[in-house]
């Protein structure tokens, strides 16, 4: 399975050596918020670093295509996943072909959903969390469509245009950092964001 995941991860880098590095960009990020397992952090750091003025334009490629792909997930989940009480064929796919998606996994989501909710899905969309999981299980066990939106959008947004801040700001310099660090980084952020969120909500409101 390494082998295999990491051809991919050669594979997708090398679009950021052609002029579909873009297109690629934006095939990657909508695939990967439903069954791609390879995140599109490592091509859009690839295309950054190679024009850092264009790195805020591949960071709205990367939102745009993520938040359609999460949408898509969402609708996966939602309109194909059951049958009557059962699970349908493309769930089975999933739970058998799709790295880190097992039914352990995805029954567990929905205990995190029903404690969470939009927490939930923010943090997996911020973090190294696979987003797949959530997108599909958002949809699987409906929940409410307008908050995973807005959670899937600041989340992705956020997630991407910090890598092409870092990028902007600090060059080649913050390439290892990013890759030894990212996946630390984004968790203490998203555990800053959620606290504000708690923050407000359960102190500052009451």
């Amino acid at each position: 399975m390494f082998t295999i995941l990491r051809k991919l991860y050669d594979w997708v880098l090398h679009w950021a050596k052609t002029p579909y590095g873009p297109i690629a960009l934006f095939v990657l990020s909508f695939s990967e918020a439903s069954f791609f397992p390879i995140p599109p952090d490592v091509l859009l750091i690839a295309l950054a670093l190679g024009s850092r003025k264009q790195s805020f334009k591949f960071a709205l490629i990367c939102s745009i295509a993520s938040i359609m792909g999460a949408m898509g997930g969402y609708g996966i989940g939602y309109f194909l996943w059951w049958n009557g009480d059962g699970y349908n064929e493309i769930a089975h796919f999933f739970f058998n072909h799709v790295p880190g998606f097992n039914e352990s996994v995805f029954l567990d989501i929905q205990k995190q959903y029903d404690h969470y909710g939009f927490i939930i899905t923010f943090t997996a969309g911020f973090t190294p969390i696979p987003f797949k999981v959530f997108t599909i299980s958002a949809g699987a066990f409906n929940i409410s469509f307008p908050l995973f939106l807005i959670a899937s959008t600041i989340s992705r947004s956020a997630r991407f245009f910090l890598v092409s801040f870092l990028i902007v700001k600090y060059g080649e310099k913050v390439e290892g950092f990013i890759n030894r660090y990212f996946n630390l980084l984004t968790v203490a952020f998203a555990i800053i964001l959620i606290g504000s969120y708690v923050l407000i909500k359960f102190v500052l409101v009451h």
